[in-house]
């Protein structure tokens, strides 16, 4: 049986499969989800801001350090760099702001380190204006999205 494990704001776990990897109230924030396809290793980060100023702060609340951070705890269960792909959800603008773009700021830095990784993002679902949830699957990298807020109802999709 898959063991579900929540990931708090500025928190990121991995884990082993069979495991689903779970954030809740993703606005601004976004959840970086990454495998090693090969050993079934995977991890989820709740990123808060782009990257940490000065030394001292915790590491998962931002895009730099956090998921260098979180690479290299997935790497010593086992995982390959090399065999890593991605998939990222949140970075919605939810309050009407001149310049301060923090959700897709968030994006960016996240886009920017997977890249100097040379970690793959597979899909995203990133922007607007909705809050998201989201459950990450390691065994075959499903990620299960529930968006709530606006004047629409409800909305899941998976990537």
């Amino acid at each position: 049986m898959e063991e579900k494990l929540i990931i708090g704001i500025g928190e990121f776990k991995v884990a082993k499969n069979p495991a689903i990897l779970v954030t809740l109230g993703l606005g601004s924030c976004v959840g970086v989800c990454l495998r090693d396809k090969k050993s079934h290793i995977g991890g989820m980060i709740h990123v808060m801001l782009p990257e940490l100023k000065d030394q001292g702060g915790n590491p998962g609340k931002y895009a730099e350090p956090g998921i260098r951070v979180m690479v290299n705890e997935m790497v010593k269960m086992g995982a390959n760099v090399r065999d890593m792909e991605a998939k990222i959800a949140g970075g919605a603008s939810m309050f009407e702001s001149k310049g301060f773009e923090i959700g897709k700021k968030n994006v960016d830095k996240i886009k920017d380190v997977l890249r100097d990784l040379g970690i793959r993002i597979l899909a995203e679902d990133t922007g607007g204006n909705r809050a998201r949830s989201i459950e990450y699957k390691i065994e075959d990298g499903t990620l299960m999205i529930k968006k709530v807020g606006g004047k629409e109802s409800i909305e899941i999709i998976q990537i």
